[in-house]
């Protein structure tokens, strides 16, 4: 059974034409229902404000939740906040601790939405508004859910704002496989960073990953992943500079979903970047890494 976050209030209808395709959240769940797998659908709340504030700054926290976040960070951001927006930027963190509670007791779980990892503690950035990664990685910690977090980010850009917002916690390992010379232009200091060159394709992403991953949860003991699992490696992504394959994707899934089982370790998947004028076939990209997941997962604990 495929366990799966998902809020109506994730989908903004919008008449403007942009590079991050509002209604992408909406196509995922789309896809999801036409690949057949058996599937439960849990609907999240929004992360409480006192969590919110937890990490972020509570001015920036009252400038989102009142939609009167400055011109100079929505132009940062990349789009208005207004009511709906601002909605759904405080249930896609509450999707991603619901993701993990529910990975905690099922092995795997997926937020539909999430992934907002370039958002820092004043301000949003890169199409995010709030640090969904940081924010649900600190209250499971803090609730006790969990003692010890990798977040693993395989978005093709830098996971700047949550190696930010976790720096200096020896209780959150920050690992992050992205392209070198993409956004942001000023990286922050992962727990380990793994900087691609343009054009890495399947064969040379998929060394970076094994020569990583491995190795970081040897190290650090983690007892959940949270896994940004941005499709935007992908060679026909719009805003990408790797040239990842349907296959390399799926290769890249299969792995982490491996390791994570050796080690009996829940993971929870948030969605990530994937941008492209097809909006369905970027739609499919993210539905078949969480079915992918999902099916590896589920075979681990099957054998």
């Amino acid at each position: 059974m495929l366990h799966v976050v998902h809020h109506p209030g994730y989908v903004v209808a919008t008449e403007r034409t942009g590079t991050f395709p509002h209604d992408k959240y909406a196509l995922v769940m789309q896809a999801l229902g036409k690949s057949g797998a058996a599937m439960r659908v849990h609907t999240p709340d929004v992360m409480p404000r006192e969590w919110l504030e937890a990490v972020h700054d509570p001015a920036y926290v009252d400038e989102v939740i009142g939609c009167a976040v400055p011109e100079a960070k929505q132009r940062r951001i990349g789009f208005a906040i207004d009511e709906r927006i601002s909605r759904r930027s405080q249930l896609s963190p509450g999707g991603t601790w619901l993701a993990a509670k529910l990975a905690l007791q099922h092995g795997y779980a997926a937020n539909s939405a999430g992934g907002s990892h370039h958002a820092l503690a004043d301000t949003g950035a890169g199409y995010c508004v709030f640090n969904d990664l940081a924010l649900a990685a600190n209250r499971l910690i803090e609730e006790g859910s969990a003692s010890r977090i990798l977040i693993l980010d395989l978005d093709v850009h830098q996971g700047d704002g949550t190696a930010a917002l976790t720096a200096g916690r020896g209780d959150i390992f920050t690992l992050s496989i992205h392209a070198e010379k993409n956004f942001p232009a000023r990286k922050a200091r992962s727990s380990l960073d793994v900087g691609l060159p343009d054009g890495t394709g399947d064969t040379g992403y998929l060394d970076a990953l094994a020569g990583s991953l491995p190795m970081a949860l040897n190290h650090f003991g983690p007892d959940l992943i949270l896994l940004q699992a941005g499709v935007d490696p992908h060679a026909d992504d719009k805003l990408g500079r790797l040239s990842l394959t349907d296959e390399g994707l799926a290769a890249r899934d299969r792995f982490v979903a491996a390791e994570a089982r050796l080690r009996g370790v829940p993971l929870a998947s948030t969605l990530g970047g994937g941008y492209g004028a097809d909006r369905e076939a970027v739609a499919w990209r993210h539905a078949r890494t969480i079915l992918t997941l999902s099916a590896a997962i589920a075979a681990g604990a099957a054998a």
